[in-house]
């Protein structure tokens, strides 16, 4: 069970926002479902755990002439009722949360902490010196890599997050897929895997054995090993995996080493945050979530696979930061990014709901941290906002040598039918992020 709650104005559904969040409240932010008449445009998201503090607040802050609606999800729809007599409410204890999205107020890779504040939190981290570190947390890159020989390294790295979707089959196929990714990214395969669970004791156990079962398909189609994990109980249900890939010493992929000249080339569209956010604004359509859904599950193994061979100067997987921010994780001193804004491959259906204003927090986060460093003011909103959507599972970001580009292209459509060159690596301009 969730709830929602609707302001008869902008002025006061931010001012609630805001006094919320100060009480360290999880709330999500969501355009009005149609089936609810009154109030603005925007309302507010809580569940069950919190929704009685919530009232308090409101009422402690004189927000009042709020309304109140449960939202059930009901055959994958949501049906909403509204609550005039909160009195039993306020003394209502915990029940049994029987559904993923409503036991969390984000999901998937849009729970992340922002690029900027991460990249704070880690200045001045004590650090060990280890001369076989070859790639740790001091630089952005997807995962860790340490040398275990002359020929050979491992590729170490963790993933999780609260869930996107209610079948909990498919988050733990998503969840692991977007975990693996990072190993690829690396230019390595992964070998062992470690589930990561947070779980709620109000919630039903069988769901968290179709999460496990979700994840155990997709690390045996990366032909990996599941090897164990670690447990415990949490207030929202929380999945990913830890993993363990090898890499040979001169394969090796940067995120920060593209050379000049050569060609982007993107496996996946975007907008599958953006499709997510209308899912839980009970907005987006069934085959707009279908296609999210099949991009996110699917291994970004294929198209790694047809990178050996080839020239890559650099590869980086596109998640919860957005396009733009893990492009900026490849400039340097000596390169800027031109991205081709025709050529960037999206949902349409994403490209529809950006237009009509529904928006994620995540991604306005990716936008006031990319402030100053890419000019997007030029560009259609709605594509604006797909450059800025943080991705689950989304696809490679892969710099080849610009001569193999679409010999490399044409392999990786494949399987990747959606993959497009979308850029190039140019000399360093004044703009680091540039469009044409």
């Amino acid at each position: 069970m969730e709830y929602i709650i609707t302001f008869k104005n902008t002025n006061l559904a931010i001012k609630a926002e805001q006094c919320l969040l100060e009480q360290g409240l999880q709330i999500g932010v969501l355009p009005l479902p149609s089936q609810i008449s009154a109030g603005c445009g925007i309302c507010l998201r809580v569940n069950q755990d919190v929704v009685r503090r919530a009232l308090v607040v409101l009422a402690e802050k004189t927000v009042d002439e709020i309304g109140l609606f449960s939202r059930l999800s009901v055959d994958g729809k949501y049906a909403y009722s509204e609550i005039k007599d909160r009195s039993a409410l306020m003394e209502q204890k915990n029940q049994k949360i029987c559904s993923l999205l409503d036991s969390c107020t984000s999901g998937g890779c849009g729970a992340k902490i922002s690029p900027g504040e991460l990249s704070e939190l880690l200045k001045g981290l004590p650090a060990f010196y280890d001369k076989n570190l070859i790639v740790g947390y001091d630089s952005s890159d997807d995962a860790a890599v340490y040398k275990i020989d002359d020929r050979h390294s491992l590729v170490t790295t963790a993933d999780f997050f609260p869930p996107m979707v209610n079948d909990p089959k498919t988050f733990g196929r998503i969840a692991a897929a977007n975990a693996l990714s990072d190993v690829y990214a690396m230019g390595g395969k992964p070998v062992t895997a470690l589930n990561l669970v947070f779980f709620p004791q109000s919630m039903d156990i069988g769901i968290l054995r179709a999460i496990l079962e979700g994840g155990a398909e997709k690390t045996m189609e990366a032909s990996a090993v599941l090897a164990g994990g670690h447990s415990i109980y949490d207030k929202e249900p929380k999945y990913g995996l830890a993993v363990t890939g090898i890499v040979e010493n001169d394969k090796i992929l940067r995120n920060n080493t593209p050379e000049a000249g050569h060609k982007l080339i993107l496996t996946k569209p975007l907008g599958t945050g953006i499709i997510m956010a209308a899912l839980r604004g009970d907005a987006a359509s069934v085959e707009s979530v279908k296609k999210a859904v099949s991009s996110m599950e699917r291994l970004n193994k294929y198209a790694a696979e047809k990178m050996c061979g080839y020239n890559i100067s650099a590869c980086t997987d596109i998640t919860g930061f957005g396009l733009l921010a893990h492009a900026l994780e490849m400039v340097s001193d000596k390169v800027s990014i031109l991205l081709y804004q025709d050529e960037i491959p999206y949902f349409k259906e994403a490209y529809q709901y950006a237009d009509e204003y529904l928006v994620t927090a995540a991604g306005q986060r990716n936008r006031n941290y990319l402030a100053g460093k890419a000019d997007v003011d030029s560009l259609p909103f709605a594509l604006q906002e797909l450059l800025f959507d943080p991705q689950t599972s989304g696809g490679l970001l892969i710099s080849v040598d610009p001569v193999q580009a679409e010999e490399l292209l044409t392999a990786i459509q494949a399987d990747d039918p959606a993959a497009k060159i979308i850029g190039e690596v140019v000399e360093r301009k004044e703009k680091i992020l540039m469009f044409s």
